[in-house]
């Protein structure tokens, strides 16, 4: 990975800062500040899969969301340019971005936001919801399995499916607002952002309190599909060993989903 990352900026044409390097999940993916030759801040993030994988949602997301977004009103660093490579069976993608200096607000929050963040970050959301796109964050037939698999209850009817970024979490947003990462953006019952970023809001009372004052989708039928969509993931995780802090919290919010199916 080191090797492409570098073979990728010499392709770019941008110099890689000396510093720290940021790996993705599994090794799956490597970041590191870099610099345009007119010095212009960058950031370079490469991506492998095996070539016959090298397609699709995830690995085009970066690219579609510039297509369809730009910078979405400077809430999103743009992208700038994309390099790919193949070596042994191996695809490489190296996304050139519009460099983000703000580090992001943790997966672990004790935040004190201004209203005017809270006001930015729904605005964004909504622009985002309302964009038409083919691509599908949450398959129905996922729901369909994981919902009474993970949460205990039938699949919730999703009233209204709409366009969310799909990955809303502390991780992947920045003061003043920048919203990180998108892979995985696509089609998904309303409310499915929200309800993710309440669902890493859940060690932190306040603010998942805040986050259903700002979106109130959530706790009304509506957002019902979204939330255990959510929640089924998160416990889905759970069950394979990682974010465990947060299991005690999502088996409650999957009782309190029970009951607002039930009533």
């Amino acid at each position: 990975m080191r090797t492409h990352h570098a073979r990728a900026a010499k392709a770019l044409d941008v110099q890689v800062e000396p510093g720290a390097e940021f790996w993705g999940w599994a090794g799956r993916t490597l970041g590191a500040a870099a610099r345009t030759t007119t010095g212009a801040p960058v950031w370079l993030r490469l991506v492998s899969a095996p070539e016959d994988k090298a397609a699709g949602k995830l690995w085009d997301g970066a690219l579609d969301a510039q297509h369809t977004f730009g910078d979405l009103d400077g809430h999103r660093p743009a992208l700038l340019a994309v390099h790919d490579a193949v070596d042994d069976g191996t695809a490489y993608r190296a996304e050139l971005s519009a460099r983000v200096d703000e580090p992001v607000l943790s997966d672990d929050p004790i935040l004190q936001l201004p209203d005017s963040w809270w006001n930015d970050l729904a605005v964004t959301l909504a622009k985002v919801s309302a964009v038409s796109t083919d691509r599908v964050a949450v398959r129905q037939q996922y729901m369909d399995r994981a919902i009474p698999e993970f949460a205990g209850i039938p699949a919730p009817a999703a009233p209204c499916w709409t366009t969310a970024h799909a990955d809303v979490h502390w991780a992947n947003l920045t003061s003043p607002l920048r919203l990180l990462d998108w892979e995985g953006w696509g089609q998904a019952p309303e409310g499915f952002d929200s309800a993710t970023l309440y669902s890493y809001s859940l060690l932190q009372p306040d603010v998942a309190a805040r986050v259903r004052a700002v979106f109130p989708v959530l706790g009304s039928p509506a957002g019902l599909a979204a939330e255990a969509s959510v929640c089924a993931q998160l416990l889905q995780t759970v069950s394979r060993g990682d974010n465990l802090t947060l299991a005690d919290p999502l088996r409650d919010w999957s009782e309190e989903l029970r009951r607002r199916q039930a009533a």
